[in-house]
Order: C-alpha cells, then structure tokens, then sequence
C-alpha cells in the first residue's frame, strides 16, 4: 500500500513530514484553508494554510507555557481575553484558574466547529464552561472597540501572514495596552522559531517595548514546531516577570491545585534564560 506523507510549506527550504492514516477534514474557510489530519505519531493534527498548528501528542507544551507563565505572573487574574485559540487548548488551561469570565475572540468559526468535533482531546469540554465567551469577530476590532478592562491577554494566532498579519502590528499592540487592567496588566504571545524566523522575534519584542515598561522573551520546545527553540514574549504595565521569586510562583502553583504535564514553577523561571545568539539579537533589534 502506497504511503501518504503530509509535508508543512511554511520554510521554502526546511520541511516537517508527517505520515498520515487518513484526512479528516479538507475545508476552506472565508479566512483560511483548514485540515484535520489523523497522523501515526501526533495523533490528530490540525493544519492551518499548509502550517501545522497543534497535534494532540504534543499540544500541552504550548498550551501550558503560552497560558501558565502569564496567568501566574499575575497576582490574581479575574478577567482574561484569548485572541485565536479557536482550537480549545489555551481556553482549557484558562479555566484551570478560578477566573470570572473568560472571552474568546476567533475570527474563523470553522477552527471552533472543527476542533469541537475532532480534537475534543484538545478542547475537551472547555467551550460549554459558564464562565467562556465565546464571540467569532475579528480581535484586532474586539480589542480597538474597547470592550472593558482584561488582567491578561492571550494572543494564540498562526504566523503573521494571511488573517493573523495584523496581530503583530503596533497598533493592535497599543489598543491591547490600552484594554488591560491597570498596574498589573500583562499580554502574551508566541514568536515564532528563532532560528528560522530571525526577524519575528527582534520585531515584535521591538514594538512592544515601545508601548510596555516591561517585556521579556521565553523558551519552550514544541517538537512539531520546526526549528529547535520555540519562542514566546510576556509584555505588562507594571509587573516584571524577571524579578517574580521561583517562592513566588511555588506558592501560587501550589494554592491552585494545578495539574500540569510540562510546566513547572521552576521551567516557569527557567525558561527565561536565553541563549547568547537569542539575547544579542533581541537587544540588537531593540537598541537599533
């Protein structure tokens, strides 16, 4: 029997393979060309554009580190806006914490519809919790109208090409300082691999500390995500996640009970330590 090999497109010259059983879905949306991929070693794999987005064997590292360190950072998250995420992951980990209400903005309700019927072992029952809002809008314009004050913002977006170019902008980053709480507000992002996209890291952390008094770049590795180290960036008002003590995060990590597979208050800290190559770039790009 012939073999059925998927192959990402987002690198021209590096490529993921991944050996699939069947497809699961072949859509497209007004925004995106969306797939469902039903792999031998991930798992289910949702595809976004020819990019690959999360795998159900892999997906809690991102998920956690993407939620954990900002929701942690914070004394005491009540309110908090994801942006993207249709996939269900982050909002899952959200809800870990005893939050007030929690908003979704995804622009591409297909991503929401598709996830709650194949990659429940992502969502899991995450999109019928009470305290999630759900609301399919654009979160460039969620976020310009002012819909009241967040102590955390998410971002959970696809590569800044097609509908997610515009989360990378300065603008949206100023409307998003504006829309978090006072003091305490904090904003979270991934950037992308540093390796192979050089340029997304440098530039966003560059506009954000234009707008932010405090921003800082943390590490993870997703083994889906090619390129090695996979890069993240905390932004806030007034809280500096370098100078939060490991006791710290200890004792919120402890008081809240949570259950983690990759996370850890001390990953938390550590994941803070960049390489040389990274921290010159990231400082270069800032300074310049």
């Amino acid at each position: 029997m012939k073999e059925t090999w998927f192959y990402e497109s987002i690198f021209p010259s590096v490529r993921l393979g991944l050996k699939i059983k069947e497809t699961l879905v072949s859509n497209k949306s007004p925004y995106q060309k969306i797939n469902i991929l039903d792999t031998y070693e991930f798992g289910k794999v949702l595809v976004l554009d020819g990019v690959v987005q999360t795998t159900e064997r892999d997906e809690f590292i991102y998920h956690e580190m993407l939620t954990h360190l900002p929701m942690l950072s914070h004394p005491h998250p009540e309110r908090v806006l994801i942006i993207g995420g249709g996939d269900g992951g982050i909002l899952r980990e959200v809800l870990k914490y005893p939050v007030k209400e929690v908003f979704l903005v995804e622009i591409d309700e297909k991503v929401i519809e598709f996830s709650k019927t194949y990659l429940s072992v992502i969502c899991r029952n995450s999109f019928n919790d009470r305290r999630a809002n759900i609301i399919i809008d654009d979160g460039v314009n969620f976020v310009k109208e002012g819909k009241g004050k967040f102590d955390v913002v998410i971002v959970d977006s696809s590569d800044p090409i097609g509908p997610a170019k515009v989360l990378f902008s300065s603008k949206f980053y100023g409307d998003t300082f504006n829309t978090l709480s006072h003091n305490n507000g904090i904003f979270a992002q991934q950037t992308g691999s540093p390796f192979l996209q050089r340029e997304e890291l440098p530039y966003v952390h560059k506009r954000l500390k234009k707008i932010f008094p405090f921003v800082a770049t943390f590490l993870t590795a997703v083994p889906t995500y090619v390129g090695g180290l996979f890069s993240f960036i905390l932004a806030s008002k007034g809280i500096d996640p370098l100078k939060i003590r490991l006791w710290e995060i200890e004792k919120r990590y402890r008081k809240l009970k949570l259950k983690t597979r990759y996370y850890n208050p001390k990953i938390h800290l550590a994941s803070f330590a960049l390489p040389t190559h990274i921290r010159k770039t990231v400082e270069a790009k800032r300074n310049g």
